[in-house]
């Protein structure tokens, strides 16, 4: 990266991070179970609800319960399960036609990102209707209060609970792009361990590593707070303590609590101080080809930690005595080769290889575009790379 856009970079980043404290910033309150939320509709005058998922989990019957508490409690509730992995605009229109149609008032979030980052869409353009969600693409253009906006996860991963970001892909050109503002943050978040459990093991897995690279981005950045520093190596030390519990035993109810908890605490440490370029390759990958965004993760977080070098081995530390790699005291390259080598070892008890066969050389170029375009100048990352650096990671991954 040349030196003038290095300084633009880090001047910007730098202006966000002297900005935290007096930005918007939120936890969603947490609602302990589904039994709960239409308490929470009832004090808030709501009796008409959107419930957004997709159709895997309305197959598999995840909803049932919602929908017989609502049902039970005299709420009207209108479903839309056409979500897909990577949510497009055409998805975003369908649910808003939905939602107007049954005269909704609110809206439930119910599945794992692309589930919420679909709701926060809908929400988005119910408060903005003459605005494209391309017009609101990037930092603090939504502006306008949502409608009530609950989130369920059904998978201990995304954190999108927890964030103001929506991540949508374009239906015609397969673009994919982040939305960003304060009102995009639920309101409440359900952390029901009931509904994780039939969460087969391969995505539990990778959705448990999606939030293990949301602390570890937060962590090593350069904009993080003592509050986001607290909740990633929280988020870290559950997630080493309790994934392959979860992995290995669906119905470890204990396991799944903590690891929605962990999710939920890397969605709080990402949401102020952003992820890196393990996030912005994975999101060009996840749009041109719908790879899923936690496998994405997964396989490259090793390889973008080794990349940054030295300058991050302190804060790897760090990360590795709450993984319970290395003991506090150990040199920080020992330890920081420690917790990458832990990482790589996670992957491979799970079954996650080092490669996404559907990468295609002549795409490349393109897809590294993307993921500058993303990156820069918002991630704080620890080393600054360009487009025509950021090739090397899509070249590893080539089978």
């Amino acid at each position: 990266m040349n030196t003038f856009k290095k300084i633009y970079c880090r001047i910007f980043q730098n202006a966000f991070k002297i900005a935290i404290p007096f930005l918007p910033y939120r936890k969603p309150k947490i609602i302990k179970s589904i039994k709960g939320i239409p308490d929470i509709l009832k004090k808030h005058q709501h009796n008409a609800v959107l419930i957004i998922t997709d159709s895997g989990i309305r197959k598999l019957g995840l909803t049932a319960r919602l929908e017989q508490t609502l049902s039970a409690n005299g709420i009207k509730y209108a479903v839309y399960d056409k979500t897909v992995a990577n949510p497009t605009t055409a998805n975003v229109s369908e649910a808003v036609e939905l939602y107007l149609l049954e005269a909704c008032t609110a809206i439930i979030g119910f599945g794992g990102g692309s589930s919420m980052d679909c709701a926060k869409a809908v929400g988005a353009k119910i408060a903005k209707p003459k605005q494209t969600l391309a017009q609101m693409k990037g930092i603090l253009k939504v502006h306008k209060k949502l409608p009530l906006l609950i989130a369920i996860p059904t998978t201990a991963g995304t954190g999108s609970e927890t964030t103001l970001a929506a991540v949508i892909t374009d239906a015609e050109t397969r673009h994919k792009y982040a939305i960003n503002d304060f009102p995009l943050i639920p309101r409440y978040a359900v952390l029901d361990p009931k509904v994780t459990v039939s969460l087969p093991p391969f995505i539990t897995a990778t959705t448990g590593m999606d939030a293990l690279t949301h602390a570890v981005e937060a962590y090593v950045g350069n904009s993080t707070t003592a509050g986001t520093r607290k909740d990633a190596l929280l988020a870290v030390k559950l997630i080493f303590e309790n994934l392959d519990a979860a992995y290995e035993n669906g119905s470890d109810i204990e396991a799944r609590r903590n690891m929605l908890k962990a999710s939920f605490y890397a969605g709080c440490a990402f949401t102020k101080s952003y992820v890196g370029y393990v996030h912005a390759v994975a999101h060009s990958l996840g749009g041109q080809y719908n790879v899923p965004h936690g496998l994405a993760n997964a396989v490259l977080l090793p390889f973008v930690l080794e990349s940054y070098g030295p300058c991050i081995h302190k804060k790897l530390s760090r990360l590795a005595v709450a993984a319970g790699s290395a003991e506090k005291g150990t040199p920080y390259e020992e330890a920081a080769t420690r917790f990458i080598q832990a990482i790589s070892d996670m992957k491979k008890r799970f079954g996650i290889g080092d490669t996404i066969g559907e990468i295609r050389e002549t795409d490349i170029p393109k897809l590294s575009h993307y993921a500058d375009k993303e990156a820069n100048p918002l991630y704080p990352v620890p080393v600054l790379m360009n487009a025509k650096e950021l090739e090397k990671f899509y070249y590893l991954l080539m089978e």
